[in-house]
C-alpha cells in the first residue's frame, strides 16, 4: 500500500507516493529523475548509489526512502552545477580522478563526508574513506589525488571565507 512520504532532497521538498519497501535509490532515480545516483551493483558493494544522508554518506541501495523522511539528502546533483563546480567534481577533472565516470558520483559523495569530518585528510586516510566505493577503470591513485587536491582547495576557499 502507497503512502506518502516527504523527502528533501538537494535542498527540495518533494512529496512522493511510495511502497513502504522502496528503496532511496530507486526513488531518487525513478520518481525525482535524479540518475546521477547510480545503481551498480544492489548489494551496496559497489558505491555508486553513495548519497550524503543526515550528513552521512550512506548507500542509498540500502536505506529504505520511508527512513530518509525529515533527513536532509544530498546527492550528486546537489553539489555543484556546470556553472559552478564543487571543489571535488573540479578536483577529480583536473587530477584525472575519472575514466568513464560510472563510479565518480559515489567516489565524490563518500568523499564529501570525509572532508565534511576531516579537512586534512592522509592518503591513507582518504583509501579508508572510499573503502566501500568500486573503481574498475582508475585504479585509485587519480583519485586518491583528487580528494587530497580537493582537501586543498576547500581549505583554501574556507580561508577566503568562500563556502564549500
Amino acid at each position: 500500500m502507497k503512502r506518502p512520504v516527504t523527502l528533501t532532497v538537494n535542498g527540495t521538498r518533494h512529496t512522493v507516493e511510495l511502497e513502504p519497501r522502496a528503496l532511496l535509490v530507486h526513488v531518487l532515480r525513478d520518481q525525482l529523475n535524479l540518475t546521477g545516483t547510480h545503481i551498480g551493483c544492489d548489494t551496496s558493494q559497489c558505491g555508486a548509489c553513495t548519497v550524503i544522508m543526515d550528513g552521512h554518506a550512506v548507500k542509498s541501495c540500502t536505506v529504505l526512502a520511508v527512513q530518509a523522511e525529515g533527513l536532509p539528502v544530498t546527492t550528486i546533483e546537489g553539489m555543484g552545477s556546470t556553472d559552478a563546480l564543487h571543489p571535488l567534481q573540479q578536483a577529480f577533472w583536473e587530477k584525472h580522478g575519472l575514466q568513464c565516470g560510472f563510479c565518480t558520483p559515489g567516489m565524490i559523495m563518500s568523499a564529501s563526508d570525509l572532508l565534511a569530518h576531516n579537512a586534512d585528510p592522509s592518503d591513507e586516510e582518504i583509501r579508508h574513506a572510499l573503502e566501500g566505493n568500486y573503481c574498475r577503470c582508475t585504479g585509485y591513485v587519480n583519485i586518491v589525488a583528487a580528494v587530497r587536491h580537493a582537501a586543498g582547495l576547500i581549505r583554501e576557499g574556507a580561508r577566503a571565507g568562500a563556502p564549500a
